[in-house]
């Protein structure tokens, strides 16, 4: 199975329709075309037999006792846990070599808690708050956040707000940092953290991979484009920028940054004439 095919195959879905355990595994094996990714499916029907299993156990079937069984199954009995020790290591990224190692980041950990709710029938989202990923349980008019970093630990509102606090370096509203996610936004934000780490380390090809990779899930995200052309740029691509520039254009951006870029369109029409 390619996983570049099933990236395309991802973009042309309805978000509902997307398997997002499914989808990181592939987007996984671009980046560890090494690991046993077949093993990595197999673990994650394992999480999923677990999480059903628990849940007919429940005694009670509130919000707090499913994050007690959550936390139960993947941090007790498949010991996952944050990686605060080589946290910017970019395996902490790749949900293959997270189920390996039994430790990432808070998005890579939260795929696999999404997996995990979404098998046992619970509703759940994933919560783009600032440099800190969480997973919200819904269910009869409530939510609950809970911190897949921490094992699941659930966040009160002085927990929230010191988080919060963290993130933004000053008290800003609960509100403005807590911005629900739909699945190709959470396959987005897993994919950032691998363009981002090797765009600091000056890895700008292999930037551009992942960048190319995650268009294939997202072709329209009109972010990617930029990025993309941007990228191609720094790697004398000219042509290429000039597409991607003139794609990103077309979606349509905020009139600021359209018109940087159409300045860099022209210094690029420039240098082929």
């Amino acid at each position: 199975m390619d996983p570049l095919a099933v990236l395309d195959a991802v973009g042309s879905l309805p978000d509902e329709d997307i398997d997002l355990a499914e989808a990181a595994l592939h987007l996984g094996r671009l980046h560890a075309p090494d690991a046993d990714w077949l093993a990595g499916r197999a673990h994650l029907t394992d999480i999923a037999r677990a999480i059903v299993a628990a849940a007919r156990a429940l005694a009670d079937d509130t919000l707090e006792a499913r994050a007690l069984a959550l936390a139960e199954v993947l941090t007790g009995s498949f010991g996952y846990h944050g990686d605060n020790e080589t946290y910017d290591d970019l395996d902490n990224a790749n949900l293959l070599r997270v189920i390996e190692r039994r430790r990432g980041m808070p998005v890579a950990l939260g795929i696999l808690w999404l997996h995990a709710a979404e098998a046992a029938g619970w509703e759940a989202a994933g919560i783009d708050m600032p440099g800190h990923f969480l997973v919200e349980l819904q269910g009869a008019g409530k939510t609950i956040l809970l911190d897949v970093f921490d094992g699941g630990a659930v966040l009160d509102g002085p927990a929230l707000r010191s988080l919060a606090r963290r993130a933004a370096g000053r008290d800003v509203p609960l509100s403005r940092l807590l911005t629900g996610m739909d699945k190709r936004a959470v396959l987005l934000r897993l994919q950032a953290n691998i363009i981002r780490r090797q765009e600091s380390a000056g890895a700008y090809a292999d930037a551009l991979r992942a960048t190319e990779a995650a268009l294939r899930f997202a072709p329209n995200e009109a972010g990617l484009w930029h990025e993309a052309g941007a990228l191609q740029e720094k790697l004398d691509m000219v042509a290429a920028a000039l597409d991607s520039y003139q794609r990103f254009l077309a979606a349509d951006p905020p009139a600021l940054l359209a018109r940087k870029v159409r300045i860099r369109l022209d210094a690029l029409k420039a240098r082929l004439n």
